[in-house]
């Protein structure tokens, strides 16, 4: 359990890229959710010795993310998406304004993290309308993933990605 909960250390991550615009912009084109999972799968691709194959795979987790971010944040202010590695990880963190309400409902003590457990099913879920989701990503890409405040009005999606080849 230890080690999972380093996951999050963002210490032994290298920053790759970070893209930053208005939220009123990003939500104006749903169309935005595709464009930017495509620029960041493929840039987590890199280094891969099947790049292709390795940022398709991973498009689909980023995809997920991005959308939740589309549908939840309330349109003020800014979102964030980053990329980072460290020697076996990806990261993908998504920071993003959004209503007390749904911030309350995802950020909560002990629940906000999903890791994929012994058995291949992922415990602590975050929410039940989210949940299925969230479950079904860390566990298929054996991803652990976090939600956590990031200042007064906004929250962070972090999903820390193996960067083995080996996905089940």
């Amino acid at each position: 359990m230890e080690e999972e909960a380093s996951r999050f250390d963002d210490h032994a991550f290298v920053p790759m890229v970070s893209l930053e615009m208005n939220v009123a912009v990003f939500k104006s084109q749903w169309q935005f959710c595709d464009e930017i999972t495509e620029y960041l799968s493929d840039i987590l691709g890199q280094g891969h010795s099947d790049p292709a194959r390795y940022a398709n795979f991973l498009s689909v987790a980023a995809n997920e993310l991005i959308e939740l971010a589309f549908r939840a944040t309330n349109g003020r202010g800014t979102i964030s998406f980053s990329l980072a590695r460290s020697a076996t990880y990806n990261r993908l963190r998504i920071a993003f304004p959004c209503d007390e309400e749904f911030r309350r409902k995802h950020v909560r003590a002990g629940s906000g993290k999903i890791h994929p457990s012994p058995d291949g099913r992922p415990d602590h879920p975050v929410t039940k309308s989210d949940e299925a989701l969230l479950n079904n990503l860390a566990a298929i890409f054996g991803a652990a993933i976090h939600i956590e405040k990031d200042g007064a009005d906004r929250i962070g999606i972090i999903a820390d990605f193996p960067s083995a080849e080996d996905f089940q």
